[in-house]
């Protein structure tokens, strides 16, 4: 994970080969640490065992990567994820599924 990307998070899932590992590189403005926060939280809910380990950094970025294949951009989409996707792709990696980019993404927030 390069300079480039500021900061993050990497979520571990116990699992059967092959484990979900996200990782997640968000910066500080624009609440990007209460977004991790609300993400985390309902990756918890959903998977107990998870494991999530911070990055920090600050570009602006927001990225996610499961078992190093990066899933989720802000730079790339302008906006943070949904829960329901991200909860998705650690079900796939959980289940050895392809991953696939997650590309819905919420409205960016405004700093006025």
């Amino acid at each position: 994970m390069g300079g480039s990307l500021g900061s993050g998070r990497v979520w571990g899932v116990p699992a059967p080969p092959p484990q979900a590992v996200p990782s997640l590189f968000p910066s500080e403005p624009c609440g990007f640490e209460a977004t991790y926060q609300e993400l985390a939280s309902a990756v918890r809910e959903e998977y107990p065992d998870i494991e999530i380990e911070s990055r920090l950094g600050g570009t602006g970025a927001f990225e996610i990567e499961i078992n190093g294949q990066l899933v989720f951009s802000k730079l790339e989409n302008g906006g943070f994820p949904y829960e329901k996707d991200l909860i998705e792709a650690i079900r796939r990696a959980r289940n050895g599924e392809p991953l696939e980019k997650i590309t819905n993404s919420r409205p960016p927030c405004v700093i006025l």
